[in-house]
């Protein structure tokens, strides 16, 4: 996963928040089979989960990535030896 990914994750997780927070705290309906704040609980704490998980997710996606590659060729001169680095910052 990327740094998108968790940028994503993280307006996935404010939006359940909001909505879990509304259902928990706002909502005082009598319904029979299932309760809305539980429901609004629920989605408070996968909200808050996934706003963490997003939130390591844009961290661990700023890391620096280093790659070398070295080559040997041969030439008529001899052997000739090209390195190649590169540094791949995540932004």
């Amino acid at each position: 996963m990327n740094r998108e990914s968790g940028v994503s994750l993280m307006g996935s997780g404010i939006a359940l928040v909001v909505v879990g927070a509304i259902l928990e705290f706002a909502v005082s309906v009598t319904t029979k089979g299932f309760n809305l704040n539980t429901i609004g609980m629920i989605l408070l704490v996968v909200g808050i989960v996934a706003f963490i998980a997003g939130l390591l997710l844009t961290v661990a996606g700023r890391t620096r990535h280093s790659v070398q590659r070295e080559d040997i060729r041969k030439t008529p001169t001899g052997q000739e030896r090209v390195v190649e680095e590169r540094d791949n910052l995540a932004l």
